[in-house]
């Protein structure tokens, strides 16, 4: 009986972004590939630190464990090394104890291809070439930016935060104001078009998917009032009054809700991250990840730079 995974959230991660890989990636720089594959085989059994997406990974995992009956998340290690160079990530991932057992190894060449096979809803990389291949590809993917990684605590809770326009929804209304950084001009376009849904953005199959698992964990809280629910969900967003509206038309059109909402109309996002704390932070714009990319684990998704090129 094949293994179903088309009613499953199926993340891919490359390495990269689950795991710190810099020593390896210095001695592939500066020594060649033979030197990096002899270094791979020598530390084999030697744990890698942790990289910006574990602690995403590791807690949205908590989940197979809370539906042992559904084990509703797949996570797949998608890589560029092939298996023999490969084997130290899947050792550590073992001395993790993280629940991923499959796994794609491209001798070098880009995974992208392979998404869809997977029904992937999110690919995760420091490589961005990898990611932008992916996103033009018509994928949802995003480059880990480099960052400290939070200290774990006792708590299974998953904090996700969100941007909006070219994350959740397409960047059409963000084109509007980059062509001449006209707010005024933005503002009346989306109060014009309040009660008109945008079309998806990049991440909204893997925002809809997070709603459901939402969903299950209310369904099992009213089960079970002892159940304490694990995804929290956050959509931080420069907009604010009027052109709120159409992104509360689009969520309804949706049937999807957030736990938090922010319109902040230019205040620094920083500041509500420091206070909501993800344990991963998605936006399109590099501008508004920089502040607090340092401190707060950080993906780009570089969906509207790709559109406007």
């Amino acid at each position: 009986m094949p293994y179903d995974i088309s009613h499953k959230l199926v993340i891919g991660i490359a390495s990269s972004a689950l795991f710190d890989l810099s020593e390896s990636d210095a001695v592939f720089k500066t020594r060649g590939e033979q030197s990096y594959r002899a270094f791979q085989r020598e530390h084999e059994h030697e744990t890698l630190p942790k990289g910006v997406a574990f602690p995403f990974i590791k807690r949205l995992l908590t989940l197979n464990e809370a539906f042992p009956e559904v084990e509703p998340i797949e996570v797949i290690l998608f890589s560029r090394n092939d298996p023999d160079t490969g084997q130290r990530v899947f050792n550590t991932i073992s001395d993790y104890h993280l629940n991923i057992t499959r796994g794609v190894f491209m001798g070098g060449k880009s995974p992208h291809i392979y998404l869809d096979a997977f029904d992937t809803a999110l690919f995760l990389s420091a490589n961005n070439e990898d990611v932008k291949q992916a996103i033009e590809s018509g994928h949802a993917a995003g480059t880990v930016l480099q960052s400290t990684i939070p200290e774990d605590d006792e708590s299974f809770e998953l904090r996700v935060a969100f941007d909006f326009d070219g994350v959740i929804a397409d960047d059409s209304a963000e084109q509007i104001y980059q062509k001449d950084k006209n707010l005024d001009d933005f503002q009346r376009s989306e109060s014009a078009k309040a009660l008109v849904p945008h079309h998806p953005g990049p991440l909204r199959e893997f925002f809809i998917k997070l709603s459901l698992l939402q969903r299950l964990e209310h369904e099992k809280r009213i089960a079970d009032p002892n159940y304490k629910q694990c995804i929290r969900t956050a959509i931080i967003t420069a907009r604010n009054a009027p052109s709120n509206e159409r992104v509360v038309t689009t969520l309804r059109s949706w049937d999807v809700m957030t736990d938090e909402t922010f319109f902040l109309g230019g205040i620094e996002k920083s500041r509500i991250l420091d206070v909501f704390k993800p344990h991963i932070f998605f936006d399109d714009q590099l501008t508004h990840l920089e502040p607090s990319s340092g401190f707060i684990p950080s993906v780009h998704i570089p969906f509207g730079q790709i559109n406007r090129t």
